[in-house]
């Protein structure tokens, strides 16, 4: 079910799922015996954390596409096995700056909803300008979207 909380990028209102993204994380996960909700299916339910607190998650695995959300961190890295660091970089993000104001990957403006495994693994600095208010009109265009049969 968590995975439905992304699929608002698919309906030109990313915001929302930045939004309850960081309400899931936040409200049904915790550090306890019962901090993952339902069933831990073969890691399902953890890898959703991790990943959703990275600030991405594969909606559709076998895309090469993860569906941006909220992050928990204002800055982690993933150091990859090729060598390189993978970086997302959100220094105002904070309990009350959960919504993507405006983004960059390797300095160049960035307005897709969405990352490429592609682009992860050559490395580089995703960072993102985080607001307490939704930017309703960023990652709206048909490009910003990510993969979808019904497009």
């Amino acid at each position: 079910i968590q995975h439905m909380v992304y699929l608002y990028n698919y309906a030109n209102q990313p915001w929302k799922s930045q939004f309850h993204a960081r309400q899931v994380m936040t409200k049904l996960y915790d550090a306890t015996e019962n901090g993952y909700p339902g069933d831990e299916d073969q890691g399902q339910t953890s890898s959703w954390y991790v990943l959703s607190a990275l600030g991405f998650y594969s909606v559709t695995p076998g895309t090469g596409e993860y569906v941006l959300g909220s992050p928990m961190f204002k800055k982690i890295s993933i150091n990859l096995e090729n060598g390189k660091k993978f970086t997302v970089d959100a220094p105002l993000n904070d309990k009350d700056h959960v919504y993507i104001q405006s983004a960059t990957l390797n300095g160049k403006p960035y307005t897709k909803n969405y990352i490429t495994h592609s682009d992860l693994i050559k490395g580089g600095i995703l960072k993102l300008e985080m607001s307490n208010k939704p930017n309703e009109q960023r990652g709206l265009s048909a490009e910003d979207k990510p993969f979808s049969l019904t497009k």
